[in-house]
């Protein structure tokens, strides 16, 4: 962040007792300092809450709604690195289907492209085979190319689906098999 920090900005959450992470020397383009992943806290919440707006350019806070952290949270989790969260996904495991749903993720723009993204998608799916789900999914607007380069570099496949958020408003489904 720049120099408005917030109050809170401290490390949020638990230890990293329970956490993945990704360490410089794996991956050419990372900071020398490591990225852990770890279970979304409410501290955590809360202050995502206050910075995705920022963090997306626009107003998005709607999209992070209490639900993926009260009722849908026990899959959600964040990236840290050096105690900052610089990294969120909202995902949860659909239990008709059986399959592992990302709803919403998010990177502090000073730590994109370095693979921020791709950790909290390893962990998510690690989450997801240990539940043994058969599939991940995930959904975005036909214009969001950044999204569908991002899931096709992760084999993820890709189908446009007309209608698929009601009359006129095609979305692009992402989905990848897990091999349970």
């Amino acid at each position: 962040m720049h120099s408005e920090h917030l109050a809170d900005e401290e490390p949020l959450g638990p230890s990293p007792d329970t956490t993945t992470s990704l360490r410089a020397n794996s991956v050419a383009k990372l900071t020398e300092k490591e990225i852990t992943t770890r279970p979304l806290t409410k501290a955590d919440y809360d202050h995502i809450v206050r910075v995705i707006d920022k963090w997306w350019g626009g107003p998005t806070s709607a999209l992070a709604h209490p639900v993926y952290f009260y009722e849908l949270g026990d899959h959600a989790m964040v990236a840290e690195c050096s105690g900052r969260l610089v990294g969120f996904l909202f995902g949860f495991i659909a239990p008709v289907k059986n399959i592992g749903y990302v709803h919403l993720v998010g990177i502090d723009p000073e730590f994109r492209r370095q693979h921020v993204g791709t950790l909290l998608y390893q962990s998510f799916e690690r989450k997801c085979a240990d539940a043994n789900c058969a599939a991940m999914k995930a959904v975005t607007t036909l214009a969001n190319d950044g999204s569908m380069r991002f899931h096709q570099a992760l084999g993820w496949t890709s189908e446009e689906v007309t209608d698929y958020a009601g009359p006129g408003r095609a979305r692009v489904v992402f989905s990848k098999r897990l091999g349970n």
